[in-house]
């Protein structure tokens, strides 16, 4: 059995080594995607269709596939488009859920008030701190509009049009993407099963492997032979 695997924001997938190790013991080939601007080399801003056609050209038909965080959001962008591609989906603490931030909107005006201060070295951490925005501090340039094409697209990705066979783990403690977005999901994708774990975070692969590998294989079992 192949597990496509689409990891979330990183630019390493170092850190599900021993969770992959773990499921290639119980027979499992794992097929890790290095996504392009994150794990694979890419200076172009990429929008969700992009992501999307690259997925489908790098998964194959009738596979099964799973996505942590921003790996979901393809997958889900992707099977509301193609819902037949894929024979079991698994989502991972996915995003893809859109909600209305007041918070957020304030922080992307202080970030852009303050970006002339960013270049002051001791000021970085603080501006960094009070915009809650250290995915984006980190990207590069085109990266940086990437990941705001990928929040903006939450807005249009329409959850009831994904029919995939849909297994949903979530961790209890996420606070990136919190247990009622995992709600929101179950409840609009016909059949999906959601099972929520106490003491997972938002990278379980990287504080509960053997626990998140044991959940990725009770999710295997539901796929339809």
């Amino acid at each position: 059995m192949i597990l496509y695997v689409i990891h979330g924001w990183t630019y390493t997938t170092k850190p599900w080594t021993k969770t992959i190790a773990l499921l290639k013991e119980h027979g499992v080939n794992v097929k890790m995607l290095n996504v392009p601007g994150l794990t694979e080399p890419s200076s172009k801003v990429w929008t969700i269709d992009d992501y999307v056609k690259w997925a489908d050209q790098h998964i194959p038909d009738d596979a099964i596939a799973l996505g942590h965080s921003n790996g979901g959001r393809i997958l889900l962008n992707l099977c509301s488009k193609k819902p037949e591609k894929l024979k079991h989906l698994i989502l991972l603490d996915s995003a893809g859920v859109y909600e209305k931030s007041a918070k957020r909107d304030i922080m992307r005006k202080l970030s852009k008030t303050f970006a002339p201060l960013k270049k002051v070295p001791y000021l970085q951490k603080v501006i960094h701190k009070l915009t809650g925005a250290n995915d984006y501090s980190k990207a590069p340039e085109n990266m940086k509009q990437t990941l705001v094409n990928m929040i903006d697209s939450d807005k249009q990705l329409d959850l009831a049009k994904v029919t995939t066979p849909t297994s949903i783990l979530w961790g209890r403690a996420d606070t990136v993407t919190p247990p009622r977005q995992a709600a929101v999901i179950h409840q609009t994708i016909p059949g999906s099963t959601l099972k929520l774990y106490n003491g997972w975070t938002h990278a379980p692969y990287l504080s509960h492997p053997q626990e998140l590998e044991k959940a990725i294989i009770d999710a295997l079992k539901e796929v339809k032979k």
